[in-house]
């Protein structure tokens, strides 16, 4: 019995932000081949480079004590332009705005206490703010480079340029 309440709890909450999803735009990334390295030279649309400090906050977000999600159950976030992590799953660690030399606006990261290579990854652009429909916009969604429990998101406005959006990301395990 307990089993059937999880699986149809992950399904109602699977189904929330896919309509979430419908009314701020979608994207579904695929695992990357390795390159075998990062670019020497940075492009648009491409990741802002690791740090030697963000390898090792990421690093330390994989020695948290919570086990990761079983499969079938999603680990999730809702971040705020800012990069503010406002709400989400026990496995989401820390979200963060890039900022700096080789960054653009709208590039995120979001850690997660486990290894999240070959999962699959949905965001959307939205807010948890009842009073406000979220900007409207594009994004894009991948694993993060060098970093197995991170998750690029890349928003941009409707136009396709470069902007801060609200948005909200879910692993599946």
């Amino acid at each position: 019995m307990a089993t059937f309440f999880k699986r149809k709890a992950t399904v109602v909450a699977i189904a929330a932000l896919s309509l979430t999803v419908a009314g701020g735009g979608i994207a579904v990334a695929a695992q990357p081949e390795s390159k075998g390295g990062q670019p020497a030279v940075r492009q648009a649309g491409q990741q802002p480079p690791v740090t030697a400090a963000e390898q090792r906050v990421a690093k330390a977000a994989m020695r948290a004590t919570l086990a990761p999600p079983a499969p079938g159950q999603t680990a999730w976030a809702v971040v705020a332009q800012n990069g503010t992590l406002l709400q989400h799953s026990g496995n989401v660690v820390s979200a963060s705005k890039f900022s700096g030399p080789g960054s653009f606006a709208g590039q995120y990261q979001v850690l997660l206490d486990y290894d999240i290579h070959r999962k699959a990854f949905l965001a959307g652009i939205g807010t948890v703010d009842p009073a406000n429909v979220p900007p409207p916009g594009e994004i894009s969604v991948a694993p993060r480079l060098l970093t197995p429990n991170g998750v690029f998101v890349q928003t941009r406005n409707s136009t396709g340029g470069y902007a801060d959006r609200p948005f909200h990301v879910v692993v599946t395990n």
